[in-house]
């Protein structure tokens, strides 16, 4: 006699099938050549500065909360910095590329992974049934300290890149290298 599955069972599922493409898909972004798109880096800078913004309000109440995304945000504001500066880039007839630094796309992704891996533990091993709301999110220093680095790291790499395709003379098909590959 078959066991009739529960649907919250199937609800969990497809949520992780889809956490687990999507985490897919941004470590696949972070560690290969890509396509300079022309709105990609606007979407970004627009969503994490307002994202930022809006926890960055939500902490003021708690200065412990507001030191940490503050700090994440320094740190990632570094760190965006440090990876165009490993970033390769190129001009060709097939349009404008560039390759972000594997090493530091792997380490935030993993960085990342982490943290929700840590949350799913502590969701699915606490005792009764669990019920978190959204301003919980903003509630730990350690999650709002890594939102800030990978939040200010998009939107400092995107500014990075285009002030690169800014600074791009129209015509030149060879390979451009960025600022410190000359």
């Amino acid at each position: 006699m078959a066991i009739p599955a529960h649907p919250s069972l199937f609800v969990s599922l497809g949520i992780a099938a889809l956490v687990v493409w999507r985490l897919y898909s941004r470590i696949r972004r972070m560690v290969g050549r890509q396509k300079l798109s022309n709105v990609r880096p606007w979407i970004t800078i627009c969503l994490f500065t307002w994202l930022m913004g809006v926890l960055s309000l939500a902490s003021l109440a708690h200065a412990d909360h507001l030191a940490a995304i503050a700090g994440g945000i320094a740190l990632g504001i570094g760190l965006g910095i440090y990876g165009h500066r490993l970033t390769k880039f190129e001009q060709t007839p097939e349009g404008l590329f560039y390759t972000p630094s594997a090493h530091l796309g792997i380490a935030l992704s993993l960085l990342f992974v982490g943290r929700i891996v840590y949350r799913l533990v502590q969701f699915y091993l606490a005792p009764g049934p669990q019920v978190w709301t959204p301003s919980q999110f903003s509630s730990s220093s350690l999650t709002l300290l890594i939102f800030g680095i990978l939040a200010a790291y998009y939107v400092t790499y995107a500014i990075g890149l285009l002030r690169w395709r800014h600074g791009l003379r129209p015509g030149n098909a060879a390979p451009v290298a960025g600022p410190e590959n000359t």
